[in-house]
């Protein structure tokens, strides 16, 4: 049962060794340099970069999340901004009204999110496709109703603030600190769902994307594995959503529109269905393109007249950017780091192809 893996020399001789995180002695030294740049990071960025990071950060807890349901599972969800929102405005209600801690609304919005994947993936045991995304997108709408009728009759016109949370009797304000937390949830992320792709469930959900009537002949609980999908995505949403609202100090429904729903299905697909790698490549891109476009518009000639359509100009760059990536790349962005990780392990050898294929 030895396997080359990834041209290494290093062979797997025992099912242990084959079910390792980290498989050959090069990983773990990559693994290494990765965790002294990540924690170095922010002490020499700028604090403008430090935001960006622990944006993106932020995002890989969701894209992770939805990748488990939509990439793994094969259940279609477009209610992600509404479980980002359902955390978010759980510990916004609890802080204000009893002005409970962070390690009491964190659970708090983690049991909202799994009260709601349980709610909104009965339907999953009897639609599918379309009929399933339009499903889930109801759950947007309510969450969005709820939290806005909770500000208007409580007088927050402009959102709930929350004050930042406390750790060791010191409130976190600084943006390193926030950087730290939020790398901890991310990697806290990976590590969840790198896990449970590697257990029992995890198999499950592979076969019911591939076929759900095959695996149920197998013996797999269809009906139980895609309602612990939901369950398990909803959580680590709105756990996302509790932090993102103490990192930016207030809660408001306007930073929930069905536009965040489209930008984490679009980091999913940008980053590669069907890979936990795809899901951290894609949130990066997402939340830095709108950066960017901004960045290589401020090196036209009269910048500063497209400031007023700065807004479209980003929508409809990141629509061209999600058709090019479904067009001429389905694999997204981890298919492209596949072939760069393939021809460096080949060279200065390449694939020869099969005799009478096309070159």
């Amino acid at each position: 049962m030895s396997r080359l893996p990834r041209a290494s020399g290093h062979f797997r001789t025992s099912y242990a060794q084959d079910f390792r995180l980290i498989q050959t002695p090069l990983e773990r030294r990559w693994l290494a340099a990765l965790l002294v740049a990540l924690l170095t990071f922010p002490f020499i960025a700028s604090p403008f970069l430090t935001d960006l990071a622990s944006q993106a950060l932020l995002a890989m807890v969701g894209a992770m999340a939805l990748m488990l349901l939509t990439g793994f599972a094969g259940q279609v969800s477009l209610g992600h901004a509404g479980l980002l929102a359902a955390g978010a405005f759980t510990a916004g209600i609890l802080f204000r009204e009893t002005g409970a801690p962070f390690w009491m609304t964190l659970p708090a919005a983690a049991l909202v999110g799994a009260f709601l994947g349980v709610v909104f993936g009965l339907p999953s045991l009897r639609l599918r496709g379309l009929y399933l995304a339009v499903s889930t997108l109801a759950l947007h709408f309510l969450v969005a109703y709820v939290g806005g009728e909770y500000e208007s009759k409580r007088g927050f016109s402009t959102g709930i603030v929350i004050d930042p949370p406390v750790i060791a009797g010191k409130a976190v304000t600084d943006p390193r600190a926030w950087y730290f937390i939020l790398l901890t949830a991310a990697v806290l992320t990976l590590l969840v769902c790198l896990n449970l792709l590697r257990s029992r469930s995890g198999r499950a959900w592979a076969a019911i994307r591939a076929n759900e009537t095959v695996a149920e002949a197998l013996g797999i609980g269809v009906a139980a594995n895609k309602l612990l999908a939901f369950v398990i995505s909803s959580m680590l949403t709105s756990l996302a959503g509790a932090l993102f609202a103490y990192y930016r100090g207030f809660v408001s429904v306007e930073a929930f529109s069905l536009f965040l729903s489209i930008q984490y299905v679009a980091m999913i697909i940008i980053g590669g269905m069907g890979s936990v790698l795809g899901a951290i490549l894609g949130a990066v891109f997402v939340t830095l393109f709108p950066y960017l476009i901004e960045a290589v518009m401020q090196l036209l000639p009269g910048a500063g007249a497209y400031a007023g359509v700065m807004f479209a100009v980003n929508y409809a760059a990141f629509g061209v950017v999600m058709i090019l990536f479904l067009v001429l790349e389905p694999q997204g962005l981890v298919g492209i780091w596949r072939r760069v990780q393939t021809y460096f392990l080949l060279w200065p050898f390449k694939h020869k192809p099969v005799a009478g294929a096309r070159r």
